[in-house]
């Protein structure tokens, strides 16, 4: 039987694994010059619990790092998770 500390960590590993396919995507389609992810989704999906990832590939991916705007953001919700997180334990 799963505990609900096992499901949660869970639930962060698939938030953070959407998001970043999901950012890379968008890294993806800003280089081919096709439609983009609106910064509200990917924000809304790092709010969900993907700001972990979505930090991390921000460098590796080069992608939105010079946005200070946006990076802000991600690192507010960062915190605010790693709060959360903490509050647990």
């Amino acid at each position: 039987m799963m505990t609900n500390l096992t499901i949660f960590f869970i639930y962060l590993l698939i938030i953070n694994l959407v998001s970043g396919l999901v950012f890379a995507y968008d890294k993806f389609a800003a280089m081919k010059e096709r439609r983009r992810i609106p910064e509200s989704t990917l924000h809304f999906l790092e709010f969900m619990g993907g700001a972990m990832i979505n930090l991390v590939l921000m460098f590796v991916l080069r992608h939105k790092n010079k946005k200070s705007y946006y990076y802000k953001w991600t690192w507010l919700l960062l915190v605010l998770w790693l709060f959360v997180i903490s509050m647990l334990f």
